[in-house]
């Protein structure tokens, strides 16, 4: 039974109200009556969602300033959206993701793919750093906190508030401690025989990414006795992995003195330092400084910020990543591997692949794709979502 209280809101008769009933989770502003109403909501607000005709599709989410007007939470329209309502949706989360790994550290909420919209939960230990990236979750935050200790025992929750998408939403930049203390420190997390040290409280996003887990496993297995070079790295994430994996030494190159500072002590904690060095710099200027320095590696890798992280920005994103990959390939040793990813949602796979292979050509080198990697699956893609399926590493061989 509908909820009366609730307001509602309603599709114009040109909208895709199929597309939503068979799963896309959004409604754009171009697809709503926008009536002095509906506008005057406040972000965040649950509404019940109408068709043009007026029967009920579900319970969502309105944010009249943002161009992703309603976020589907609900299919049941008289749907309670309160600890209970989290606590399932958590539970059904960390069911998975205790299927995939034996230690508690993953992604635990991947947006819409988890059934809830807009929110990222990175989980380390006993510690949960939330992003909520909508304006309904950044309101319901204490449920949601509450849900999470109760389901998953941790005792430190920290909110992440970077990213260009909660200033879509009309939402602040103010992170902070929901629960528990702030870590004194970076926390070591293991993955892939290494371990990575995560600045939960300063650090990018969450403080690690924990999609490239299978690509750093990949790349790995291909590095074992030679030697990596691994640009755009963050705190190690490619590098370590292939020293742990029996490569022969690994440099790190990445602009952040801070974040290098984290892969030296990830190496240091990891038992590899020896074999491990770091070089802070513009990564391309550094691509070029060692092309000049006549230096090869058995396998190079790219794992750049996001070009292309919309529309906007696709044609110059896509050079970029050309540009990336023309550097790059002139570095790996003749039947060496080069990987170039890419976490941009608005270029594809197709547009990734072709720029990249344009890049190489450009660099005089020639040689297959043998391996297309994507996020782990503790970062589950919504089929009718295309922007969930973001992240793509291509593997090939020169």
């Amino acid at each position: 039974m509908q909820d009366t209280s609730l307001p509602t809101i309603r599709l114009m008769p040109r909208a895709e109200a199929r597309a939503i009933r068979h799963g896309f989770p959004w409604v754009y502003a171009n697809e709503l009556v926008l009536d002095r109403r509906t506008k005057a909501l406040a972000p965040g607000t649950l509404a019940v969602l109408e068709d043009a005709e007026r029967r009920p599709m579900g319970l969502v989410a309105v944010n009249p300033l943002s161009k992703i007007a309603a976020r589907m939470l609900d299919r049941a329209p008289d749907a309670t959206i309160d600890e209970a309502w989290f606590e399932a949706r958590l539970t059904r989360a960390l069911a998975h993701r205790a299927r995939l790994y034996e230690a508690p550290f993953y992604r635990l909420v991947h947006a819409e793919a988890d059934g809830l919209p807009g929110v990222v939960i990175d989980r380390f230990g006993g510690a949960a750093v939330i992003q909520p990236n909508a304006a309904w979750a950044d309101r319901r935050l204490p449920e949601l906190v509450a849900a999470l200790q109760r389901v998953t025992g941790v005792t430190t929750v920290l909110k992440s508030a970077t990213g260009r998408t909660r200033a879509l939403e009309g939402l602040d930049a103010e992170g902070g401690v929901l629960a528990g203390e702030r870590p004194g420190g970076p926390v070591a997390v293991p993955m892939n025989g290494a371990r990575y040290m995560a600045d939960l409280a300063g650090g990018q996003k969450t403080g690690l990414f924990y999609d490239q887990r299978p690509n750093h496993a990949f790349a790995a297995g291909l590095a074992r006795g030679g030697r990596v070079l691994d640009v755009f790295a963050h705190v190690g994430g490619f590098g370590l992995a292939a020293l742990a994996a029996g490569a022969e030494s690994a440099l790190a190159v990445d602009g952040s003195a801070a974040a290098l500072g984290l892969a030296r002590a990830g190496a240091e904690e990891s038992g590899l330092a020896a074999r491990f060095e770091t070089r802070e710099g513009d990564a391309f200027e550094v691509m070029a400084a060692l092309g000049e320095e006549g230096e090869t590696f058995d396998l190079v890798v790219c794992d750049p910020p996001a070009f292309a992280p919309a529309k906007p920005a696709l044609e110059a994103g896509l050079r970029a990543y050309e540009r990336v990959a023309r550097l790059a390939a002139g570095l790996v040793a003749e039947g060496g591997y080069l990987v170039l990813c890419s976490c941009s949602h608005a270029a594809d796979l197709a547009r990734f692949r072709n720029a990249s292979a344009r890049g190489i050509g450009k660099a005089g080198r020639r040689g297959p794709l043998v391996h297309t990697g994507f996020a782990g699956p503790d970062h589950p893609l919504l089929p009718q979502l295309a922007e969930s399926g973001y992240l793509k590493a291509l593997v090939f061989r020169l």
